[in-house]
């Protein structure tokens, strides 16, 4: 069972790695600072690959840490 978890758990970990850095950078240099930046609410937010990247990072973020505690419990 051990072995399991500590597989689940470098994959969940290389999936997080790899999904954090397809993700774009929010930051729009000094136009956030006049307020020219988009709102989050943007058109069509939930269909873009960033806003799929992010789920995919939050998926395997409760995925690793569900596992790095039954780990500590079956370990």
């Amino acid at each position: 069972m051990s072995y399991f978890l500590g597989i689940v758990i470098i994959l969940a970990a290389l999936f997080m790695i790899v999904t954090v850095l397809l993700q774009s950078s929010n930051a729009k240099g000094l136009g956030a600072v006049a307020g020219e930046m988009e709102t989050y609410f943007g058109k069509n937010k939930g269909k873009t690959i960033d806003a799929k990247l992010a789920l995919g990072t939050k998926i395997a973020s409760v995925v690793f840490v569900v596992c790095c505690l039954l780990f500590m419990l079956v370990g």
